[in-house]
């Protein structure tokens, strides 16, 4: 079964964009190609900052959702943790 993933980068405008996915290196390439996502990409380059693991892709779209209703702070105390 592969892994899921939940994850956050720092964007090179230190905003920070959190996203899913079930090849976490191949999505930081892609981020960093400019294919990842509309926001990241004129905010290249992106840095893996943060990440969860799920065994289902409902589990890691489900912890995207809550990090992505966090404010600023309470993102920064989830790096703080992390």
């Amino acid at each position: 079964m592969s892994k899921n993933y939940t994850y956050m980068v720092e964007c090179s405008d230190h905003t920070y964009y959190t996203g899913w996915t079930n090849d976490l290196e191949k999505r930081i390439r892609a981020h960093n190609a400019g294919r990842g996502a509309r926001y990241t990409k004129p905010r290249r380059p992106v840095r893996l900052v943060y990440f969860e693991m799920f065994d289902t892709k409902e589990e890691a779209m489900r912890r995207e959702w809550e990090i992505k209703q966090m404010s600023r702070s309470a993102k920064e105390r989830l790096l703080d943790k992390g």
